[in-house]
């Protein structure tokens, strides 16, 4: 490689870093939003090739039966929920928040039963990788609470 080609790669690098990380933490956000509404049309589709695609290949994933690594792990529970024809719960993004770096979000929101009843809080994290796609890394839902009779 002649040394104005190396110069302009590098030049070329860095302008593409620059505009990555020209993006504002709203923006970001927004992204996360549409990866996260696209996990959970996912369910409601009944679509589980969809559901797997935004796993992480490090994924865990918090549940009843302890901490499932992997998407094999996750696959292999999460497949049940994707069989019939209607979908036994769904949920949507009510907040997400991105760090500064842009490598990391959380999104958190409602779980609801097929009625529309609320009937647990999911949090999901997600990262940005090494190709650009925000996949989910983390996720623990957890059943709603009655905070209000809760005392300090």
């Amino acid at each position: 490689m002649s040394r104005k080609t190396l110069i302009a790669a590098l030049c070329l690098a860095a302008l593409a870093v620059g505009i990555a990380s020209a993006q504002t933490s709203q923006e970001l956000a927004e992204q996360v939003r549409g990866v996260e509404k696209a996990f959970a049309r996912s369910m409601t589709e009944r679509d589980f090739d969809a559901f797997v695609s935004h796993l992480s290949a490090e994924t865990v994933f918090l549940s009843r039966q302890g901490a499932l690594r992997g998407p094999e792990a996750v696959k292999g529970v999460w497949q049940g929920f994707y069989e019939g024809k209607e979908a036994p719960f769904s949920w949507a993004p009510e907040q997400v928040e991105v760090l500064d770096s842009g490598t990391l979000a959380l999104s958190s929101g409602p779980v609801l039963d097929p009625a529309g009843k609320r009937m647990g809080t999911y949090n999901s994290v997600w990262r940005r990788e090494g190709d650009g796609v925000w996949r989910i890394v983390f996720d623990k839902g957890c059943p709603p609470c009655d905070c209000g009779s809760a005392k300090p």
